[in-house]
């Protein structure tokens, strides 16, 4: 008999040589018809195995991250195999799952385009419907190249001959096809019921410019087709909300290829930026934040010291100054260390809170560069608190206090991820245990939703990362919180205890939007461009109904502007109707309609971008309204 410790702390006992199916059928009928792979002592694998007596085993469904990983890994086998079925002469590459979704890459003369999806997809329904098992087997070296040789099969020949010699090599069978994979997989094809091919693109082999193009075609898979279908509607919707294509639209930024990765924002982006900057500074004004400005360039041996040379260099930009080499900053920490080091600091200090928005250079590959979610040149709306080790949850949960307001004003929810230790770290295990148990103990004190993110820290120190739920159901992560005892040793900062001795303060790196131009991003995507009244760049919008009302449309624009108001004037030709149009596509929050009566009568026809027709309004009325949302920022 073999015993298993479960995940809810239960030990079961199991016959010798069983699979994990098989105990999951005697633990729940109704677990095992979900269950799509174990978790045994912290390692995923497939059901078909046999139980292994004394490990802990975590039994994993759809709704866990790795049980959609492997539907959605069994889904680009079968997506694989209904092209080997279809088309001749193709060689596969590589089909993992990722998040949302799958792909395969392949080489073949066919030219793939989103015509072949539906008769791909057939074909992989016919596989599912056929529920054919699918069979795990160790092979030798020798017997994997000689399968794929025979096969053709040269990408995956290449795969095996790069392997270790002591690692062992799998294959995954399904029908009439085989594929070299670690997996893990279902155990039917039946399993995968629902899946939609999306995009078919480029991509070189092993992802190096210098190896032939290669075709990935994209696809997702779900558990319930209903699932699926929301997936899909919701895809639709963020393709509408675009911010590319918005901020294209509302002519608020662009891109050049002058600059790959770098931002230049229009007069109405910077309307829309400075607004979402002045929030950012009387938020940090009320919670008692000094503002500093450190340099864009600093020399080598500070980078040195920060420990960035060594573990982020790659991200980093360099250039020589006075025959020295110097970089440009990637982050704002060490020039809010030299800031701080510029002065001789007592206990009394304490909590030192500086912020900063500055302006950071990392290096992005091009094919990662999207819109303004990923640049090579950002604002970071950074700070650094330096505290007594006393002070240190009661500081972070200040910061917390602060980001949940700023997200709240946006309508924006969000959970929190704690990430640990990473590989390339610097520091003792000590200091990395009592900062992560104090970051843990403040997420649950505040009893605030979180996971855990093993390994994902920065290299100096644990963080809180936050992501924020959008409109349409999507996440970003953007906050971050990072406790810090390792930055103050290496930079030997220091102040005068209470005893009249030295001690080392400990030090919080935050950032509230995370990067002011990809929060840019993500709020014009979560309005869909319409944004709040105290956002958006116009305001209002006046439509004077001809030329003879051109006049007194001027006038009213230049009235309303004095008073902080931002108004524009329509003096196109067109017809009412066409300018109504045109200022709903620009998504003005209010429009007014001048003609005779109106200014017989000192009002304006207004009109709200989505209620329509409000009818005549006295002009001080409107100006009160408007003036009062953006005061109070409830519009």
């Amino acid at each position: 008999m073999a015993e298993l410790l479960l995940k809810n702390g239960n030990k079961k006992t199991f016959p010798d040589g069983i699979s994990l199916f098989e105990a999951v059928k005697q633990l729940s009928n109704s677990l095992a018809k979900k269950v799509l792979v174990a978790k045994v002592n912290g390692k995923v694998t497939d059901l078909r195995e046999p139980i292994v007596d004394g490990t802990t085993v975590d039994f994993l469904t759809f709704d866990d991250q790795a049980g959609k990983d492997t539907l959605r890994h069994t889904a680009s086998h079968i997506m694989a195999q209904a092209i080997q079925h279809l088309f001749k002469d193709v060689k596969f590459a590589i089909g993992p799952s990722i998040e949302n979704g799958f792909y395969y890459d392949i080489d073949t003369e066919h030219r793939f385009t989103q015509d072949d999806f539906a008769a791909i997809e057939a074909e992989m329904a016919k596989i599912v419907k056929e529920n054919l098992p699918l069979t795990r087997e160790v092979v030798s070296r020798a017997d994997a190249l000689k399968l794929f040789k025979e096969a053709g099969q040269d990408y995956k020949v290449e795969l095996i001959e790069e392997l270790p010699e002591e690692e062992e090599i799998s294959l995954y069978r399904q029908g009439d096809f085989v594929d070299l994979c670690a997996g893990p997989h279902c155990a039917k094809t039946g399993q995968v019921k629902s899946f939609k091919l999306q995009t078919v693109a480029g991509a070189y082999w092993r992802g190096d410019e210098h190896n032939k193009m290669l075709q990935r075609i994209y696809g997702t898979a779900f558990e319930k087709k209903e699932d699926l279908d929301a997936y899909l509607t919701m895809l639709a919707e963020a393709e509408k909300r675009d911010h590319r294509k918005l901020g294209k639209q509302l002519d608020l930024f662009s891109f050049h290829e002058e600059g790959p990765g770098f931002p230049f924002f229009h007069p109405k982006g910077m309307i829309l930026r400075n607004n979402l900057l002045a929030f950012w500074h009387e938020l940090h004004n009320n919670a008692d934040y000094d503002e500093i400005s450190t340099p864009l360039i600093l020399n080598r041996q500070l980078w040195e010291q920060s420990g960035h040379w060594d573990h982020y260099r790659d991200n980093m930009y360099f250039t020589t100054i006075d025959d020295q080499p110097y970089a440009i900053k990637p982050m704002n920490c060490p020039g809010g260390i030299l800031v701080y080091k510029s002065n001789v600091h007592s206990y009394r200090d304490f909590p030192m809170r500086m912020a900063e928005l500055g302006i950071v250079h990392r290096h992005e590959l091009h094919g990662a560069l999207h819109g303004l979610f990923r640049v090579r040149c950002f604002t970071q709306d950074d700070a650094h608190i330096f505290m007594l080790p006393s002070q240190m949850k009661q500081e972070i949960s200040g910061v917390m206090d602060l980001f949940d307001k700023a997200y709240r004003q946006f309508g924006l929810e969000y959970h929190v991820e704690l990430s640990t230790r990473p590989k390339d770290s610097m520091g003792s295990d000590e200091i990395w245990e009592l900062a992560t148990k104090t970051l843990h103990d403040v997420v649950e004190e505040r009893h605030i939703p979180y996971v855990i993110n093993e390994g994902d820290g920065a290299f100096y120190g644990p963080k809180l990362d936050f992501h924020l739920k959008d409109s349409i159901g999507r996440t970003w992560q953007c906050g971050t919180i990072q406790l810090d005892m390792l930055m103050p040793e290496r930079f030997d900062m220091t102040y005068v205890g209470e005893d009249g001795q030295k001690h080392r303060p400990v030090m919080v790196h935050r950032a509230c939007f995370g990067s002011i131009e990809r929060f840019i991003g993500i709020i014009t995507e979560n309005y869909a461009g319409a944004f709040p009244v105290w956002l958006a760049p116009v305001q209002i919008k006046f439509l004077p109904i001809s030329d003879k009302h051109l006049t007194y449309a001027k006038d009213l624009a230049k009235k309303f502007k004095k008073l902080g108001i931002r108004a524009e004037v329509d003096e196109s030709n067109e017809k009412i109707g066409y300018k109504i149009r045109k200022a709903q596509m620009e998504k003005v929050p209010y429009m007014a309609v001048l003609g005779d009566k109106e200014i017989e009568n000192k009002t304006v026809s207004l009109r709200d971008r989505s209620q329509g027709d409000l009818g005549a309004k006295p002009i001080d009325e409107v100006i009160a309204h408007i003036q009062e949302l953006t005061a109070s920022r409830k519009g």
